[in-house]
């Protein structure tokens, strides 16, 4: 019976890509002295200003070839690393290649961590390499992508203690409490057998709790609306969903990311009002 158990388990590890796992996280290293970060020069300052507001039009592959320039002027600049990592993420999440995506992440990873190099308490270097990794997850194998929401877990709760009026901290990590406290059997047979058991604490009712906190910091933001009203639909929480798209639909939208956002915030909006107009006319015809 016991070979039997183990057989199984050893099946289902292998159908989880364990052995061996392809493209995963290295071993966390000793965490290396802080970089000295030297004062900006005037023409540092001028392209600082000038990628952030590259950013505030919307040209984030602009922003991020200038924030790169800067960093081969001055390597140990915080705000260029950090800002680089956080656009690198954006940009690779709109490739539909695998391979592409892969660049963009890795070298979000690499900016993450030399900006916690030079300000390790930075909550702004905490939350890209947090960000970094929730991304990689998504092409890892599931060795990988476990050991990523692992790693994650202490950065963006410091990213969030470091700044707690920041909303993009508290809607990553609702993002996280949701992902792991959702994890499917197979996950949490391997992460019991292979990863010591899941990461604690994690819980979907802390995961309302951040993303209604982001939404009620950045109330503008569609993209945490959505996050919010979709865990409260998969809670059953309709007509809490329905406030928050209500809300969503009436935002104008900018870029064409927050126009998908919105037409999806429609669509469930019209989905929910459909439900509720069957259940209305349902009560009537019993009455």
């Amino acid at each position: 019976m016991r070979l039997c158990i183990c057989l199984f388990v050893l099946g289902l590890l292998a159908g989880l890509g364990a052995f061996p796992a392809q493209a995963q996280l290295h071993k966390a290293k000793p965490a290396p002295k802080p970089a000295v970060e030297a004062p900006p020069s005037s023409e540092v300052d001028r392209l600082l200003r000038q990628a952030q507001e590259l950013q505030a039009r919307y040209k984030e592959s602009e922003a991020l070839a200038t924030y790169e320039e800067v960093l081969g002027r001055t390597p140990a600049t915080y705000e260029a690393l950090w800002q680089a990592a956080v656009l690198s993420v954006r940009i690779g999440a709109r490739y539909t290649d695998e391979t592409r995506k892969a660049a963009y992440f890795a070298a979000a990873h690499l900016y993450a961590n030399r900006a916690l190099v030079v300000r390790p308490d930075g909550a702004e270097g905490h939350y890209a390499e947090a960000l970094s990794l929730a991304n990689q997850a998504t092409l890892l194998s599931a060795r990988g992508r476990l050991l990523a929401y692992r790693e994650m877990k202490p950065h963006v709760q410091a990213a969030v203690a470091a700044r707690p009026t920041w909303a993009d901290a508290w809607q990553l990590l609702g993002r996280w409490h949701y992902r792991v406290d959702h994890y499917n059997l197979l996950e949490r047979v391997f992460s019991r057998v292979l990863l010591g058991g899941t990461p604690s604490g994690a819980s979907t009712r802390q995961a309302l709790e951040a993303l209604g906190r982001a939404h009620e910091l950045a109330p503008q933001r569609i993209q945490f609306a959505y996050d919010l009203a979709r865990v409260h639909l998969n809670q059953g929480q309709r007509r809490q969903a329905i406030s928050v798209l209500q809300e969503a639909v009436t935002m104008e939208p900018v870029t064409a990311d927050e126009l998908e956002l919105s037409r999806r915030c429609r669509r469930l909006l019209e989905q929910q009002n459909r439900h509720l107009r069957r259940q209305i006319a349902r009560r009537v015809k019993t009455l």
